[in-house]
């Protein structure tokens, strides 16, 4: 969790250290220019109550993160993971081009799932339902609520992926944050951010990124390494990730918009053209190892972050393979189950249940061009089907979800969860 509570000292108290200044650190040497450290004076406030042996543990200086410049740094691979990323951005590339001219409109789930995903790597969990049910306006589960934030920040990366500067990068940010926390949205952060450690200072958190007044610069250059074109494709993408991560230059939020800039420039590198691939679905294989490797990468080791991503990749096509084949499979049951006439507006509602999985007469009426009424009919005809099962609910708010669907994106997200090796 990034932390944030006052800012510190805006003068560092001693000049740069090295990754490898505790002398019982095992170092090596890097393929990446490797984050140094300058110290910050933390001055606690003098009111705060708690004992003096813990006042000694969360007081004096800490260690913040300096990223380097990366712009124009020659990216070195083992062999090996420089294969495996060419082979997995290949993978991605036939996998897009095999379902995304499907009948079926299967990006609106892959684009769902995605964003389901990294929430989840986050600690935000919700059912397939309660977020199709967040879509239409329901803010009872907040979890939910959040998680559909998160796929306006993915469907703001993807549309700006042709223009990635910073400002796409912070309207990325104001995507995801802008309904829950306006106050951070648009800017920088300007304060000290850490993650894991004491609620009270930085110290003995995992991670300290850089002091707030080195995010500017640091995303500047960032954007310089992104318009790159001599980068392999996947490990260009999880490069800028990690090096976003390093900078982290939001209070709250990075992790969600450092993977949608994954996707980004996926469409930028033209590698996806149709679909979003659900990489954090393959990343939460293994959460412990991605975290490792965003440390690995902080030390001056690129291979971990690539090979991650591109294991992450084959693990997410398996995944969404299984999926949309089941899908498939229910398309054809509701077809075997509905009987309507060829030009009925059942049809086209069926169609609009793979994009969103819960509906209410507005919706349908928006969507589909149609009268209250026919709308109404439709929904009744669906439901006399099995199709849909109407949602608890005031009758004024009533809502209907396609149970099926539902099911195997909740299907999809175990799967996602499941571990195949043990953490790093």
């Amino acid at each position: 969790m990034d932390r944030q509570r006052h800012k510190p000292n805006s003068t560092p108290t001693t000049g740069l250290s090295t990754p490898c200044a505790d002398a019982t650190r095992q170092c090596v040497t890097p393929t990446w220019p490797p984050v140094m450290y300058e110290q910050y004076d933390w001055p606690l406030p003098p009111d705060l109550s708690m004992s003096n042996s813990a006042r000694r543990k969360i007081a004096g200086p800490y260690s913040a993160a300096i990223t380097p410049d990366i712009s124009e740094v020659a990216v070195r691979l083992d062999a090996t993971i420089a294969r495996d990323a060419e082979e997995a951005a290949n993978a991605i590339v036939r996998f897009d081009a095999e379902f995304g001219s499907r009948v079926v409109p299967f990006s609106s789930i892959l684009l769902r799932s995605e964003s389901t995903a990294s929430s989840r790597i986050e600690q935000l969990t919700a059912t397939a339902k309660a977020i199709a049910l967040a879509e239409l306006g329901d803010t009872s589960k907040k979890n939910a609520t959040m998680i559909v934030s998160n796929v306006k920040a993915m469907e703001a990366a993807i549309a700006l992926s042709d223009d990635l500067s910073a400002a796409s990068i912070l309207a990325m940010h104001a995507a995801l944050l802008e309904d829950e926390h306006p106050e951070w949205v648009g800017h920088w952060r300007d304060a000290q951010v850490w993650i894991g450690g004491h609620r009270f200072g930085p110290h003995n958190a995992a991670f300290i990124p850089p002091h707030a007044h080195r995010v500017p610069d640091a995303i500047q250059d960032l954007v310089r390494f992104i318009h790159r074109t001599d980068v392999s494709p996947l490990a260009h993408a999880a490069l800028a990730h990690a090096q976003f991560e390093t900078i982290h230059p939001f209070p709250d939020g990075n992790g969600r918009t450092g993977r949608a800039l994954i996707h980004s420039l996926f469409r930028r590198r033209n590698i996806t053209r149709n679909v979003t691939v659900p990489i954090s679905a393959g990343l939460l294989v293994d959460t412990d190892a991605y975290f490792a490797s965003l440390n690995a990468y902080r030390r001056g080791d690129p291979n971990d972050i690539v090979s991650q991503t591109a294991d992450a990749a084959f693990a997410s096509i398996d995944n969404s393979r299984a999926m949309l084949g089941e899908l498939d499979e229910i398309s054809q049951e509701w077809r075997s189950r509905i009987n309507a006439r060829a030009d009925s507006s059942v049809w086209r509602l069926t169609e609009l249940l793979f994009r969103q999985p819960a509906v209410n007469s507005t919706i349908v009426q928006e969507r589909l061009h149609v009268s209250k009424q026919t709308a109404l009919n439709s929904i009744g005809q669906l439901e006399s089907a099995g199709v849909l099962l109407k949602a608890k609910g005031e009758e004024r708010n009533r809502a209907w979800v396609a149970v099926d669907i539902v099911t195997v994106l909740d299907r999809f997200a175990e799967r996602s969860g499941r571990r195949t090796r043990s953490s790093s």
